[in-house]
C-alpha cells in the first residue's frame, strides 16, 4: 500500500438521505477508512452495495433510531465490537469499533446532551465517563488506538465562532470539555491540535442563520489518537467541498492521515 493510511470521521445525517453523496465522496476521496456517525438506519436495511461496488467492507451498529455508526474500510476489520464492552447496553447505537491494520478503531457518536441540567445532559457526561473507564480496562496508551467522531464537544474557545457569547452553551460548557478532557486523559491526542494552533477551522454548521456561509461553526468532530500513532500523523484535512452539494450533511468529513509500515 503507497502513501499515507487515510482515516475520515463524518456524520452524514441520515445515510438513506445522504448515500449519493457519501458515495461520491468515497469516489472522489477514497480514504481507506470512512467512521460514520447518525446513520438513522437499522442494520437490515443499510445500504451495502454502493460500498462494496467502491470496494470497501462495511460493518454496522443501528437500529433505525437517530443515532447509529458505521465504519466502511478497503482493509479486513477484525474484532468487531458493538456498543460498549461490558455493562448495560447504552441508550442508542453510538459505539462501533474494530481492528484495521493493526490499530484499535472506535467510530463514536457522543450524545447530543439536549438541554443543560437534564437527564439527557447528565447521560452524556457518564457515557464519557464510562468510555474512559473502558479505554482504560481494555488498552494501554501505549498502543495503537483511534477514535473518531462526533464527540458534540468543542474542546476550547479556538473551536467555536463567537467563544464569548456560545460559553456555558450546549457543547461549549465546562462539564463537557471536561469530561472530554478526562477521556483524553487516558493518553489521546487531538490529531488535528498536534499538527495546528489555528481557531475557525470547523467541523459542523447549523443548518440555520445561513450559518456555513457566515462561517457561524464549531469543531466537534474529532480524530484523537493515542501517542504512537499521533507521531505518525501527517495531516488533518477538514473537507469542505460536500457542503456545497446537494442536500448535504451539517457536518464536513474531517480526514486524518497516517503513515503507517
Amino acid at each position: 500500500m503507497s502513501g499515507p493510511w487515510t482515516v475520515a470521521t463524518w456524520n452524514v445525517n441520515g445515510l438513506r438521505a445522504r448515500i449519493d453523496n457519501v458515495s461520491a465522496y468515497l469516489a472522489e476521496r477514497a480514504p481507506d477508512v470512512l467512521l460514520m456517525q447518525e446513520t438513522k438506519v437499522d442494520d437490515a436495511r443499510f445500504p451495502k452495495v454502493p460500498f462494496l461496488e467502491l470496494g470497501y467492507r462495511v460493518e454496522v451498529h443501528g437500529d433505525g433510531g437517530y443515532a447509529g455508526v458505521a465504519i466502511a474500510s478497503k482493509d479486513p476489520m477484525d474484532d468487531v465490537q458493538r456498543g460498549f464492552a461490558e455493562g448495560e447496553d447504552d441508550r442508542a447505537c453510538r459505539i462501533l469499533a474494530a481492528t484495521i491494520r493493526g490499530v484499535r478503531v472506535y467510530c463514536l457518536y457522543a450524545p447530543n446532551g439536549t438541554e443543560i441540567g437534564s437527564d439527557a445532559f447528565a447521560y452524556k457526561l457518564e457515557w464519557f465517563r464510562r468510555l474512559r473507564r473502558e479505554l482504560s480496562a481494555k488498552h494501554d496508551p501505549s498502543d495503537l488506538v483511534l477514535l473518531g467522531g462526533d464527540f458534540n464537544v468543542a474542546p476550547d474557545d479556538r473551536d467555536v465562532y463567537d467563544p464569548e457569547g456560545l460559553r456555558g452553551t450546549l457543547h461549549v460548557t465546562d462539564e463537557e470539555r471536561e469530561v472530554l478532557a478526562e477521556l483524553c486523559g487516558f493518553g489521546l491526542v487531538d490529531c488535528f491540535r498536534a499538527k495546528s494552533d489555528e481557531a475557525g477551522v470547523y467541523s459542523w454548521y447549523d443548518y440555520r442563520h445561513a450559518a456555513y456561509a457566515r462561517r457561524m461553526g464549531m469543531r466537534i468532530d474529532l480524530l484523537l489518537a493515542t501517542r504512537p500513532l499521533v507521531e505518525r500523523c501527517v495531516e488533518v484535512v477538514h473537507f469542505e467541498e460536500p457542503r456545497g452539494w446537494p442536500s448535504p450533511s451539517d457536518h464536513l468529513p474531517v480526514e486524518g492521515r497516517f503513515a503507517l509500515s
